[in-house]
């Protein structure tokens, strides 16, 4: 039986932005979810989810667009799943990203929240990460525009990033402007070697068979250049023949690499790692210390932004020099080792082993003898006796991820009492509850949202406490 159509709203006036990138009408007592809209739009609104409280739709029709309105530069927008607010001109996205921020912690945190400073925009706004992984895939997203054209696609190859909510289909992607276009370059070169050479099937994650899989591509601000292409299963000679094209085709690539993944999942944390060509290795630089990133290395997408979250993170710790910091969820050790010069000493603590061996790798590179890295699960690690043999910190630096902290870590916290903690935030709404329990022996002083991904719905929030 065919699924009865939902109603068509028509001349809805869009008023607000939600979470999730998402714009909101109001219609009566119910609130519509819709996206690639802007607040001050009039459209009409075909609803493709119903519920009791509210609904989903998307806007067919515009009847008149919002006084503030971008064009968006890039032509697959409204189909890929990033960048979802190229239409707002960014000085609208930096207010409305500000404003979650301060609703998640007034709503979830209900706290007093001291002094909130202006919201730190990104300076590159195009071309601002440092890293994009692409997928193969046999069955490529055909657009409206594709199935209106009336051709036929005996070719249904593509590269690119995933349609939202359908992990098997690949939008293929011609030019993306979130990296530097060495990307856009590599990724068409690749794609039409493989066209026009014999034994290279796009992967078909159905049916797990193909031979392409997976290329990432991560760039420094200091020039180096890593390209890791990911196989399905080995074929010597398919694979060197390909890579050596890739070697000489792009001779800047100063690190690439290989990986065979006979997975189901594209994960690579467990995959052994194969030099190619190069170092195995890429190196980036702030403020004179250097990072060793490797291909399973997590390092801030936003390399230039990230220096400047680095910078809000250790002026709010206010070091003096005689402090012991402990840096919780230090991954690599990037913040650990930045604002080591600062500190005493500096404790840092991560779940993953490879993270804190990396950690311990930038320390050595760049002669930083006052940190020390520990690995493993942060609620069984820290707790009463690791500070008692460590000592208990002047000042704590927290940058957990999106889930926020463990309720065991907050207790642990509280118990160490230090005089400031610093906390490092991609979800202001974890952070919000967070901070509610902290609020027992903490006040917040300083709220410092930062934006690390332009166009996008995301922000970081960095929050200085001081001890009640």
């Amino acid at each position: 039986m065919a699924r009865k159509q939902l109603p068509v709203l028509e001349n809805i006036t869009i008023s607000d932005v939600a979470a999730e990138g998402k714009a909101i009408a109001r219609v009566g007592d119910k609130v519509v979810f819709v996206p690639f809209v802007a607040p001050g739009d009039v459209v009409d609104i075909q609803l493709t989810r119903k519920k009791n409280s509210y609904a989903e739709g998307k806007a067919i029709r515009f009847h008149s667009y919002a006084v503030h309105r971008a064009e968006p530069f890039c032509e697959h927008f409204g189909i890929c799943g990033g960048c979802k607010w190229q239409h707002l001109p960014y000085e609208e996205q930096l207010k409305y990203k500000h404003k979650q921020v301060i609703d998640n912690l007034t709503r979830i945190g209900k706290i007093p929240l001291g002094e909130v400073l202006p919201i730190l925009g990104s300076e590159q706004t195009q071309c601002y990460r440092n890293k994009l992984e692409y997928t193969f895939s046999n069955k490529r997203w055909l657009t409206e525009k594709d199935i209106q054209s009336g051709r036929s696609f005996d070719n249904m190859n593509g590269i690119g990033f995933h349609i939202p909510g359908m992990f098997d289909k690949v939008l293929d992607i011609h030019k993306c402007w979130l990296q530097d276009d060495i990307n856009n370059r590599i990724r068409l070169a690749v794609k039409e070697y493989c066209f026009s050479h014999e034994g290279y099937p796009f992967f078909d994650l159905r049916n797990q068979e193909g031979f392409m899989r997976t290329l990432i591509i991560r760039t420094t601000s200091t020039g180096e250049l890593m390209v890791i292409l990911v196989f399905f299963h080995e074929d010597k000679g398919k694979r060197e023949a390909l890579l050596e094209y890739v070697a000489g085709r792009f001779p800047e690539i100063t690190s690439l690499l290989y990986i065979i993944n006979e997975k189901q999942n594209d994960t690579i944390t467990d995959r052994e790692i194969h030099v190619f060509r190069g170092n195995d290795h890429i190196i980036e630089e702030m403020e004179g210390l250097r990072f060793k990133i490797g291909p399973k290395s997590f390092y801030q997408t936003n390399s230039r932004q990230a220096y400047n979250l680095y910078k809000v993170a250790r002026e709010l710790a206010g070091l003096s020099g005689s402090e012991l910091v402990y840096d919780l969820y230090t991954g690599t050790g990037t913040i650990a080792n930045f604002v080591s010069r600062k500190a005493r000493k500096v404790i840092g603590i991560e779940y993953v082993p490879e993270a804190i061996d990396d950690a311990k790798v930038n320390a050595s590179l760049n002669g930083i003898e006052n940190t020390l890295f520990f690995a493993g699960d942060m609620k069984d690690i820290l707790n009463e006796a690791f500070i008692d043999e460590h000592g208990r910190p002047d000042v704590i630096i927290t940058d957990p991820p999106r889930a926020g902290m463990h309720d065991g870590v907050i207790k642990t916290i509280l118990l160490a009492a230090p005089e400031r903690i610093v906390y490092v935030s991609c979800n202001p709404a974890t952070q919000a509850r967070d901070l509610s329990l902290l609020d027992t022996g903490y006040a917040v002083e300083k709220v410092q949202p930062v934006d690390m991904f332009p166009h996008t719905h995301h922000v970081e929030n960095v929050v200085l406490l001081t001890k009640k």
